[in-house]
């Protein structure tokens, strides 16, 4: 018995050992793709823990997550106006099958992710070939995004990969145009801004020429009007005067020599140098006869 003793137990020690080489475990994170002597037999999908040949079959693991691949330097870009841009963009994608990844690229992300990027700047570069730097920065951003993405994610499928967004971080001047940019845009503002003030100007002297004119008309229907009332109280003095007149021609004449002598008399300084038998002075001189 005790000479099987290290039989059964190297025995127990390989079976342990083959069972370990025959257990995988596939995250629910991955793809896993089985390989017999360098052929791919099975492709692996689903989470769980799986079986494989010991020995003679072997796993290789890929990553299902989307992916991020970042520019690291801002890349130079031309425009229709043939102005240059600077270009910040980052690229998510996906692995979308495994075994075609596997075959295009041996596995290798730092080749697929330089496929990708070869494929986005070349659509960036006929994208921003066709339009001009206003349209690239803020006017057809979007558009020039959902462009870009369609065709390189038409290229990626040929090699077992999908791309999910491609994304414009910022789009820049180089500091060279910058300067001479800035200047111009400074220039039209003042030009703009010129035209509004010589606009406000022609509006002001046109309002205020409207204004002068009305009041110049209210003045003119005021003074007329006043001029009416005036002729009509004259009228209406004069018909009174008349009427007085008409009852009582003496005592009419008393009153309006009373009216002169207040007139001609107002202050102590007042002189009148007038002969003393005019008949100015005849009811002072007559006492109140012949009322």
């Amino acid at each position: 018995m005790r000479d099987r003793l290290p039989l059964l137990v190297g025995m127990v020690l390989f079976v342990i050992t083959v069972l370990f080489m025959s257990v995988y475990t596939v995250d629910q994170r991955q793809y896993a793709l089985v390989f017999q002597l360098g052929e791919i037999k099975r492709i692996i999908t689903e989470p769980g823990i799986k079986l494989k040949w010991p020995m003679i079959q072997n796993v290789r693991y890929f990553d299902r997550r989307i992916l991020t691949m970042d520019t690291p330097d801002p890349e130079l870009f031309q425009t229709s106006e043939k102005k240059n841009v600077l270009v910040d963009l980052f690229i998510k994608w996906q692995i979308s099958d495994p075994q075609l990844y596997y075959k295009s690229f041996n596995a290798e992300e730092a080749k697929a992710t330089n496929r990708l990027a070869q494929t986005v700047n070349s659509g960036l570069r006929e994208e921003f070939g066709r339009r001009t730097v206003k349209d690239v920065v803020s006017g057809e951003r979007k558009q020039i995004m959902d462009d870009v993405r369609r065709k390189a994610d038409e290229d990626a499928r040929k090699y077992g990969m999908t791309v999910i967004d491609v994304r414009l971080k910022r789009v820049d001047l180089p500091t060279e145009v910058s300067g001479s940019v800035y200047s111009r845009m400074e220039a039209e503002r003042k030009r703009v801004a010129n035209e509004l003030r010589s606009t406000g100007a022609a509006e002001q002297e046109k309002i205020k020429a409207d204004a002068d004119r009305q009041a110049l008309l209210i003045r003119a229907e005021a003074y007329r009007e006043a001029q009416k009332i005036k002729g009509l109280a004259d009228a209406k003095a004069s018909a009174i005067y008349a009427e007085a007149f008409g009852k009582s021609p003496e005592f009419y004449r008393f009153y309006r020599s009373l009216e002169a002598y207040r007139q001609s008399f107002r202050s102590k300084s007042d002189v009148l140098v007038v002969d003393p038998s005019s008949d100015f002075f005849k009811y002072l001189k007559s006492g109140g006869q012949g009322k």
